[in-house]
């Protein structure tokens, strides 16, 4: 089993001078899911080298167990600082691709041909793709064989409008994930702010916040052992 994790590369909150980037535990916690199964990862970003942590996410606050144990694992900060460029990486010798978030994604992997290409031409191969918290709005621009946008008339969810209200962010980010995957007709549910939601549509996979990116890691296992939705 080969997992593909997929990073932002982009660090500028916006213009508030502020550092943004990808959100530790969306990381963390589907990285030893994966690895605690026994699959290979490889992670990827535009840039390539060693993606930007938003801040925020390591304060004290906000980790978990897990993030303390991706801090102090050699090997996993090894791997983060030579991230693959995203450009050159295809579905192929991939079994699944996993999206963590953080407000980074929504300046440059939701803009990026490379990234889009990537999950059009994952899911074409009928291979599952994990988007959590801020990342579904990379979807934004993927579209089906028909040209329609991918999210039309599928289950989905991410970041809601009242957590990015809760976090006061709602004037900076580029568009809000809700939003944007109701407009393009994306049939979006959500979980209370902060809980923990996962929806599953074939196979695309979204979580809505940084506690479902463990959950929603479990979903994609689950199905790459062959216990998913068919």
């Amino acid at each position: 089993m080969k997992v593909l994790i997929v990073l932002t590369s982009h660090d500028q909150l916006g213009n508030t001078g502020r550092k943004t980037g990808f959100w530790l535990e969306e990381l963390a916690a589907p990285y030893y899911v994966f690895k605690d199964a026994g699959a290979e990862l490889v992670l990827a970003s535009p840039k390539g080298g060693k993606p930007p942590l938003d801040p925020k996410s390591n304060e004290p606050n906000f980790q978990t167990d897990t993030t303390q144990r991706f801090e102090a694992d050699a090997e996993a900060t090894a791997v983060l600082a030579e991230t693959v460029p995203l450009a050159g990486v295809t579905h192929e010798g991939f079994d699944a691709v996993f999206y963590p978030g953080g407000h980074g994604p929504m300046w440059d992997l939701a803009e990026d041909p490379a990234s889009r290409r990537l999950i059009e031409t994952t899911l074409g191969a009928s291979k599952p793709v994990t988007l959590v918290c801020h990342a579904p709005g990379v979807l934004r621009h993927v579209t089906t064989d028909d040209g329609v946008p991918l999210v039309r008339d599928r289950n989905v969810t991410g970041f809601t409008n009242t957590e990015e209200d809760a976090v006061e962010l709602t004037a900076v980010v580029p568009f809000l994930v809700e939003d944007e995957l109701t407009r393009l007709g994306g049939r979006f549910s959500k979980a209370a702010d902060w809980q923990p939601y996962v929806v599953e549509d074939g196979l695309l996979i979204t979580g809505q916040n940084p506690a479902s990116s463990g959950p929603a890691a479990e979903r994609l296992l689950k199905r790459l052992r062959g216990g998913g939705q068919g």
